[in-house]
């Protein structure tokens, strides 16, 4: 597929504030976490998991895995089902964090147009094209 030229209209349309849609938070199943913010979603009722192996949650308790992935980088706060993550909520037809001022860093630092259907339309499966890599993660080859 090749890359659309864009102009700065066209770019207006995808790069745009929060519509407050809730499509960022239904969609993507798990957020890293940093180490300091895994106890407070697990304390506001969220959902904390870590990438394991089947074997490791056998022979290792969670609540272990857990603080030996902190460091890592590798604990998620993650969304069991379909219906997104546990702390949104929606009011009069838009779609709000029960806990924005608190919310991962992860959460605070997402941009929303990637998430935005205009985006999606206009790039499809080929969006990490505009990483300038291939989907092997090798540079584009430079065209004439």
């Amino acid at each position: 597929m090749a890359i659309p030229n864009l102009d700065n209209e066209t770019l207006k349309t995808i790069l745009q504030e929060c519509r407050q849609c809730g499509t960022c938070c239904i969609q993507y199943k798990k957020v890293v976490l940093q180490g300091s913010e895994v106890e407070f979603i697990k304390k506001m009722g969220g959902h904390v998991g870590v990438d394991a192996t089947l074997r490791q949650l056998r022979e290792t308790p969670l609540s272990r895995l857990i603080e030996e992935n902190k460091t890592q980088g590798k604990v998620y706060m993650i969304h069991p089902d379909d219906k997104g993550c546990i702390f949104l909520q929606r009011r009069n037809g838009l779609y709000s964090c029960t806990i924005y001022h608190y919310r991962p860093l992860a959460c605070r630092g997402f941009c929303c147009n990637l998430a935005d259907n205009s985006f999606l339309d206009l790039f499809g499966s080929d969006g990490y094209l505009l990483l300038g890599q291939n989907s092997f993660g090798m540079e584009l080859e430079k065209r004439t």
